[in-house]
This record gives C-alpha cells, sequence and structure tokens, in this order.
C-alpha cells in the first residue's frame, strides 16, 4: 500500500506520456501541411503543448519510479501553477463568452449574428484585426464550407432553404443576410437586393465563390458564435483536466511523503544493519 501512490503516479506520467508524443507527432504532420492555412495556424501551439506535457510526464515517471523526493516536489510544483493557469483561464473563458447569442429569424428554422453583440476582447483579438481575418478568411475559403453549403442545398427550394438549421458560419458567411432581401437562385446566388440598405453587409455580399460574405460584419459573427461555441467546450474539459490534476497533486503528495518515510528509515551512514 505504500508504494501504491507511486505506482498509480508513474502509470498516470505513462499515459501522458504517449499521449504528448501523439501530440507532438500530429503538430509534426500538421506543420508539413504547407498549403493547409487552417493547419498552419495551429502547428506551433500544438508542438508547444506536446513538448510542455511530454517532459513534465517524464519529471512526473522518473520521480515516482525512483522514489526522488526533488524530483517529485518540483513536480508537484508545476503541476499546482498548472491548476492555477488552468482555472484562471476557464474563468477568463467564461467571462469572455458570456455575451453574444444568435437572432433567431421570423419564419426562418436558421439563426442570424451581430458583431456588436460579442464582447470587445474577442472581437479584438479575432476579428477586428486586419491580419488575423485574413488568415482566418483564408482558412473559412480553404475549407470550402460555403462550397459544400452550396452542393447540399443544390436544386432546393426557397422555403425548404429557409427552414434548415444553419451552422452560425454557414449563416454568416455563405449567404446574405435575410433583411436585405435578395431573389434567391440557389444557396450562394443571390441578386437584385429589393432592400439594399437594410444593413451593411448588403453592399457586401457578392455571387462569387471566393467572394459570398466574408467581408460582411455577419460573416466575424458567425466566426466569434463558433469559437464561443468551442470555448464553452473547452470549459468543459478544462474542469475535467482540473479534477484530474487534482488527483494527480494528491498522488504526487503521498509519493513525495512515502519517499521521506523511506529516507527516515535508512540507516546514517557508518551504520550497518546486521542480517
Amino acid at each position: 500500500m505504500v508504494k501504491l501512490s507511486n505506482t498509480l503516479l508513474g502509470i498516470l506520467n505513462g499515459i501522458t506520456l504517449v499521449i504528448s508524443a501523439a501530440i507532438i507527432v500530429g503538430g509534426v504532420w500538421l506543420a508539413t501541411r504547407e498549403h493547409n492555412e487552417c493547419a498552419k495556424l495551429a502547428r506551433w501551439p500544438v508542438i508547444g503543448i506536446g513538448i510542455f506535457f511530454l517532459i513534465l510526464s517524464l519529471i512526473g515517471l522518473f520521480g515516482s519510479c525512483g522514489n526522488n523526493k526533488c524530483l517529485l516536489v518540483f513536480y508537484l510544483v508545476i503541476i499546482f501553477l498548472l491548476i492555477l493557469v488552468v482555472l484562471a483561464f476557464t474563468i477568463f473563458a467564461v467571462i469572455v463568452t458570456s455575451k453574444g447569442a444568435g437572432h433567431a429569424v421570423s419564419g426562418k428554422g436558421y439563426k442570424e449574428y451581430s458583431l456588436g453583440d460579442y464582447s470587445t476582447w474577442l472581437k479584438r483579438h479575432v476579428v477586428e484585426k486586419s491580419k488575423y481575418w485574413r488568415k482566418i478568411k483564408s482558412c473559412i475559403i480553404r475549407s470550402e464550407i460555403c462550397k459544400n453549403f452550396e452542393k447540399d442545398n443544390k436544386g432546393v427550394s426557397l422555403s425548404a432553404f429557409y427552414q434548415q438549421n444553419f451552422s452560425p458560419i454557414q449563416s454568416g458567411c455563405c449567404k446574405p443576410p435575410t433583411a436585405c432581401n435578395f431573389t434567391y437562385v440557389n444557396a450562394t446566388t443571390w441578386v437584385n437586393a429589393t432592400t439594399p440598405n437594410a444593413d451593411p453587409d448588403c453592399t457586401a455580399w457578392g455571387n462569387p465563390l471566393e467572394t459570398l460574405c466574408y467581408d460582411c460584419q455577419s460573416c466575424k459573427a458567425g466566426v466569434l458564435q463558433t469559437a464561443k461555441n468551442n470555448w464553452k467546450k473547452m470549459v468543459i474539459i478544462d474542469a475535467a483536466v482540473i479534477l484530474l490534476l487534482i488527483l494527480v497533486s494528491t498522488l504526487g503528495c503521498c509519493a513525495v511523503r512515502n519517499s521521506c518515510r523511506r529516507y527516515h528509515r535508512m540507516p546514517p551512514p557508518g551504520v550497518y544493519v546486521k542480517a
């Protein structure tokens, strides 16, 4: 029972070692996707996270298996700081994503999104900086979300089109705002706006697949809503990670205590125990 905590800690760190190695491999794979703008945005964060947890797992593994008090204490300090960082990020994510939601459109199955509804920080750091938006826009175009949107709705009547539940990006980037009252041709082709001044995005719309509503405020709002939805999922994951880190820190404390007991049971130098 004395070594149970060391064993469990070693097993947990062995598992995280394998996972972190897989994360690094995934990051390297993303780095090789030269023509994928979306992958290029994620490669270095993924590799950095993988390397961090790889080193942390090695420290925990050597500390628990070797019953090394110094390594275990250092490991616990890092775990404690990691708990604080994840907790702070979780609270920040909840605050940042507390604003913004889709607006139901009368008689329609989808929602539309307004940029002004979202938090100032989220707007400033995601869509208002032109260099960031160019990358995000390129990512959306390369992912062919709107091209697939057109294929999925090929031959669909206007009434059937209006009853569908679109994703935030599909709603904001792949079609014009409903208020413009464009004439429907197909999912990504709309002409002759009857109320062109109803929304600033009416004049930003273009039928070419590389134009559509990518420069619309509604598209940026759709991206923010998608980010908000993803961050909400991340909050749940973060809560599970915090619980796991608390478990790991508890096992680590037990392992340190076991190491101290072993140290105190060892005879002093020059004293030999008879067989």
